[in-house]
């Protein structure tokens, strides 16, 4: 349910059953007042009921609540039994963390069905309208073990890359794993990075600074 349009005996009182209906709060709404209402003759006579319509915002709450919807249906499909966890931070992100057994199959190797997935769920959410909203999921904190992995692994080859004076070349990676390396070795001061290659294939590349 989207929106409701609500008749009561004032404009307040059609705004509180609008919103207990939607399940929401005046910060989630967009409310419009179709009918003020009034009175009447000594309150009786003429009186004329108030009709609000009140629609929910679509903001990162709305889109959290859309993901996680649509992601609890994927699952379903896949005979997959998870709890989601969700979160909408200050910045207006979405964070969806799946906790469960036997979650491998989620993530996929190297967590290509992880990002497939997110990317999925992203474009459900996001087709609802309103600003974009980026959308997080993780499995068991895969992606915070990734991260630091990655960060190490970049740590390292930077070291690598100055020791030998020679450029170093990665294996192909997503976007996202790929800015994780970009950003580790951003303040590095004896190396640069930049990638190569087309999608899926892209990959990072690692130079010393002369």
């Amino acid at each position: 349910m989207r929106s409701v349009e609500i008749t009561a005996r004032s404009v307040e009182e059609a705004i509180n059953e609008g919103l207990e209906k939607l399940g929401a709060t005046r910060e989630d709404v967009e409310i419009t007042v179709l009918e003020e209402g009034s009175k009447g003759l000594f309150g009786i006579l003429g009186s004329k009921q108030a009709k609000v319509r009140l629609e929910l915002a679509v903001n990162a709450k709305f889109k959290s609540q859309v993901a996680k919807n649509y992601l609890q249906e994927l699952l379903r499909l896949m005979n997959v039994d998870a709890d989601i966890h969700v979160e909408v931070n200050d910045e207006e992100n979405v964070r969806l963390a799946l906790y469960g057994e036997n979650l491998g199959l989620l993530i996929g190797r190297r967590g290509q069905t992880l990002d497939a997935l997110q990317y999925l769920v992203s474009t459900v959410a996001n087709r609802e309208g309103g600003k974009w909203v980026r959308i997080i999921m993780d499995v068991e904190g895969y992606r915070s073990r990734r991260e630091n992995t990655l960060k190490t692994l970049a740590q390292r080859l930077a070291a690598r890359a100055v020791d030998s004076g020679r450029r170093v070349v990665l294996d192909p990676m997503t976007p996202l794993e790929r800015r994780i390396i970009h950003t580790e070795l951003s303040s590095n001061p004896d190396v640069e990075t930049h990638s190569e290659g087309r999608e899926p294939f892209r990959r990072v590349i690692i130079v010393p600074k002369k």
